[in-house]
């Protein structure tokens, strides 16, 4: 089989090195992994100590913490956007350009976060009823968010700045960003959750201090790394206030739909959730596990998609488009095997999350359930995300994606979903199945396009280098 490939290889012109290939990706994919690991690390951290003081606690935090999920997704929509250029003009070497748009991701970054903000401190129970209509769930979602709100402005300028290094294959720096800001939390949390070390017990309030003095220290060290150790993309104030217009229109056309595509699925996300809240506490809860050992068991995987769109992107920008083909049909089938081993962990971990969690009886049952729908969801999502994050995003087909968002989940499993719940009032299972059904209905889209090759195209300009400054 490795002989046949080689012999079609060699007929198209093609002379790839996989062992070098494999090299490269792994030294990009496990420090990305490492960052989602801890990512998820600092939500599961919250979720465990928190679940151990009560289910509302557990609920009210869960449910709050979507106002930030949607906020974080319109950052990664902003720099995956980003990624569509920079990348490309990382593979040119113009790393001048790459300045002025990460000048322009910080800028948009910010205003995002001010306005989240605002909403988090002054009309937390407006944004908390979206999700819930349980009292005692609103009163905790409230007390986390005015709190956790002051931490967005910091997640701003840190996200976008970390996502848009790691495009350019400055990926280490986020790690040891994320770790330091893992054990802070963890140990603030620990502290002031259950009120050690002479330290009043505040609950749910603990858990969102924690959250805010991670962040902020997350920009501090960003900072630092971005004054004294980058010398190679630079933040320069004239970009953060000044704008190309013709590189702002490229990075309008490709970001735009991206950012849609990311607040469309993560509104969609959002509207899961909600559905999922309004059925009760225990299905809130079982739910919010279920999501954290889906991403504990997808961390990998969110790194090749994330690798996929960087090393592709270089690729195109170096102007090897077949390689590019080659590369994007070993991103899907590394995927897939991902996918699979990922779909397992979540079964083995049925039993422990049941004997770790003190959910009730009716919660344990709805997880065990919630856990057997994510093991098939994790296998197609690996090869949907990798395909549609990495490879399309690449060639900066961002157009697609979001028309397979809103059409697979708009409208027809949220659609159908609610229609279920609120209107027939089917069971929490039946519910859950069809809410979670979209990335089944995506892949044979997904796998269609990748074979089209549309989405193979340089989008790099070459007199964009010399501006003032």
């Amino acid at each position: 089989m490795f002989t046949r490939r080689r012999e079609r290889q060699a007929k198209n012109g093609l002379h790839i090195n996989w062992k070098q290939f494999y090299k490269s990706v792994i030294l990009l994919v496990i420090p990305m992994a490492l960052q989602n690991l801890i990512n998820v690390g600092v939500t599961a951290a919250d979720i465990m100590m928190l679940g151990a003081v009560s289910e509302d606690v557990l609920s009210g935090a869960s449910l709050a913490g979507q106002i930030q999920f949607i906020m974080t997704l319109i950052f990664m929509g902003i720099t995956s956007g980003a990624t569509v250029l920079t990348a490309q003009y990382w593979g040119k070497g113009d790393t001048r350009t790459i300045e002025k748009i990460l000048g322009m991701g910080l800028r948009f970054g910010c205003v995002v976060a001010l306005i989240f903000g605002m909403g988090a401190l002054f009309f937390p129970e407006i944004l908390m009823r979206i999700y819930t209509n349980e009292p005692s769930v609103i009163a905790e979602g409230v007390k986390y968010l005015r709190i956790v709100g002051c931490s967005y402005i910091f997640m701003a300028f840190t996200q976008v700045y970390l996502n848009i290094m790691r495009s350019i294959e400055r990926v280490v720096i986020a790690t040891v960003v994320y770790m330091l800001s893992l054990c802070v939390n963890v140990t603030i949390n620990a502290i002031l959750i259950y009120g050690l070390l002479g330290f009043p017990v505040l609950g749910v309030r603990g858990a969102a201090i924690g959250t805010l003095l991670s962040r902020i220290l997350e920009f501090i060290i960003v900072m630092c790394y971005a004054h004294f150790k980058n010398k190679v993309v630079k933040i320069r104030l004239y970009d953060l206030w000044h704008t190309d217009k013709i590189l702002l229109k490229d990075y309008l056309v490709y970001s735009l739909p991206v950012v849609l595509n990311e607040l469309m699925w993560g509104m969609g996300s959002s509207a899961n959730t909600a559905i999922i809240g309004h059925l009760g506490s225990a299905a809130v809860a079982a739910n919010s596990v279920a999501q954290v050992i889906r991403q504990l068991a997808q961390v990998v995987v969110f790194g090749v998609s994330n690798a996929t769109a960087i090393y592709l992107g270089k690729t195109i920008g170096e102007k090897k488009l077949e390689h590019a083909k080659a590369y994007g049909k070993r991103f899907t089938l590394v995927s897939l095997i991902l996918g699979i081993m990922g779909a397992a962990m979540i079964l083995i971990s049925i039993p422990i999350a049941n004997t770790t969690m003190a959910l009730s009886k009716e919660a344990e049952g709805y997880l065990a359930f919630m856990f057997f729908v994510m093991s098939y969801f994790a296998i197609a999502q690996a090869v949907n995300c990798t395909l549609v994050v990495g490879v399309f995003r690449s060639g900066g087909d961002t157009k697609f994606g979001l028309a397979l968002d809103v059409g697979t989940m708009w409208g027809c499993s949220i659609l159908l979903g609610a229609i279920a719940a609120f209107i027939f009032h089917c069971s929490v299972p039946v519910v859950y199945v069809i809410l979670m059904s979209d990335e089944i209905i995506k892949l044979p889209f997904t796998i269609k396009r990748f074979f089209s090759y549309k989405w193979l195209k340089d989008v790099t300009r070459d007199d964009l280098a010399d501006a003032s400054y």
